[in-house]
């Protein structure tokens, strides 16, 4: 298998399945997106003989336009654009779950100050305030108060980027004091953990503990239509725990496609990097499979 690894920067991550990749016998092309041309119909990028091309681009923005390319170019993209393209927007995410049916927090989007405090009003406080684009925690608010919230929505309006001008209110919703990171791939977990924390906000990234969790069937059955739903591909799919630890009840708050998995490999027992190249073999014969009846479809009709 020839797999080309698209990234903007190294990390753990992709250092772990670059090695297991090699460790497989498998050819690997690194393509630093940075030092790339896409244009119409071609790309500097050493893409011809590839099997396929795994998306780990650190920058959004850059994921999203680099794998539209290479799909225009007839090269196979994991996880493909359309559902980057989901998972990278907290809207877009949340409607595509919520049009699943798929259990996800009430969500509201506004367009200015004024109507995003009428929907804070509405949830009451606490309440969450996050950007539609972003990663790690980064730039959520719980607001705990009105005058809190006015503040935060003035800064946000001060802000240069029109993505600042979305304000997505979300009701808060009570975990206990964790939340579950599922790592799947085709809506098949691999492998998954708690990430607790005495903040509200439990992310590893945001230094929160982890520890391995055995998924039920609930979970199990949540992980596979949070997938669907956005596409399918290698995803991070996290889940609250409504009403306690012991409740079997959950909420999916988001499905990211660019997927870290350093910490799983650190809190669980699973080879977690060699699972993801099982993956990448199968959809890579997937589509072998797929070319090869397209070639006799039309052998026939010919």
């Amino acid at each position: 298998m020839r797999v080309g690894v698209l990234y903007s920067r190294i990390r753990r991550d992709e250092k772990l399945l670059l090695e297991a990749l090699r460790d497989r016998g498998h050819a690997v092309e690194k393509i630093d997106v940075r030092d790339q041309r896409f244009g119409l119909t071609a790309t500097t990028a050493p893409v011809e003989d590839l099997d396929v091309v795994v998306d780990r681009c650190l920058s959004t923005s850059r994921s999203l336009y680099a794998t539209q390319f290479l799909e225009t170019y007839g090269v196979p993209v994991v996880n493909a654009p359309e559902t980057a393209d989901i998972c990278a927007d907290k809207a877009k995410n949340s409607l595509a779950l919520a049009a699943a049916d798929v259990p996800t927090p009430e969500t509201e989007v506004a367009f200015t100050t004024d109507a995003a405090m009428e929907a804070i009003e509405s949830f009451g406080y606490p309440c969450v305030l996050k950007p539609v684009v972003g990663s790690w925690g980064r730039l959520m608010a719980k607001i705990d108060s009105k005058s809190a919230a006015e503040a935060i929505l003035e800064h946000k309006a001060t802000l240069g980027h029109y993505e600042h001008k979305v304000f997505y209110v979300q009701e808060f919703v009570d975990k206990p004091g964790r939340d579950i990171r599922v790592l799947a791939a085709d809506g098949e977990p691999i492998a998954a953990m708690t990430r607790a924390a005495d903040h509200w906000l439990t992310n590893a990234a945001k230094g929160g503990e982890t520890a391995a969790f055995d998924l039920d069937e609930a979970a199990t059955t949540l992980v596979e239509r949070a997938s669907e739903a956005v596409g399918g591909g290698l995803l991070g799919i996290d889940l609250m725990e409504v009403g306690g630890t012991d409740s079997g009840a959950y909420t999916v708050h988001e499905v990211n496609h660019t997927v870290e998995f350093k910490a799983l490999t650190q809190a669980t027992d699973v080879d977690v990097p060699a699972r993801i190249v099982d993956w990448l073999e199968a959809t890579v014969a997937a589509f072998d499979d797929s070319d090869q009846t397209d070639i006799d479809t039309d052998e026939v009709t010919a």
